[in-house]
């Protein structure tokens, strides 16, 4: 998925649109990219002459690729995934302007409207944060 498609499946946009692209979802697992450029308007204050993505703003990266996964499933199409609870998140290393996060979801329970996922965002194949995401899905 390009950043045109990305755009018709979930409702976020700039500047709070956190995913570049989305390379694979295949069944219940998704890997999406985000490229953090000095552009970023948090940077002028995360921090002056150090600039870091905030582990929050990973985060939402993060869920915004599960976004994606999720609304790819057939029964939750068309809807909107709210954020419910986030489980035993760690940031590993920072995250800075010329990375490229590469963001691997992975379902691993849904009951009702209810989803529960796995995920890891890499920089250069080196783990940088890692956490279990559930959503609650709202019809639209």
């Amino acid at each position: 998925m390009d950043i045109l498609k990305i755009q018709e499946v979930i409702p976020h946009r700039y500047p709070f649109l956190l995913v570049d692209k989305i390379l694979e979802i295949n069944g219940l697992k998704a890997v999406g990219i985000k490229n953090v450029t000095l552009n970023e308007p948090y940077f002028q204050g995360h921090f002056p002459g150090r600039p870091v993505m905030p582990g929050v703003l990973i985060t939402e990266a993060m869920a915004q690729v599960g976004a994606c996964l999720i609304l790819a499933q057939e029964e939750f199409k068309g809807g909107i995934p709210y954020l419910a609870a986030l489980d035993k998140f760690r940031f590993k290393r920072p995250v800075v302007p010329g990375d490229q996060l590469r963001i691997e979801v992975e379902i691993t329970h849904v009951k009702r409207n209810i989803g529960k996922m796995k995920s890891a965002a890499f920089v250069d194949g080196v783990l940088a944060a890692e956490g279990e995401m559930m959503c609650s899905m709202v019809k639209m």
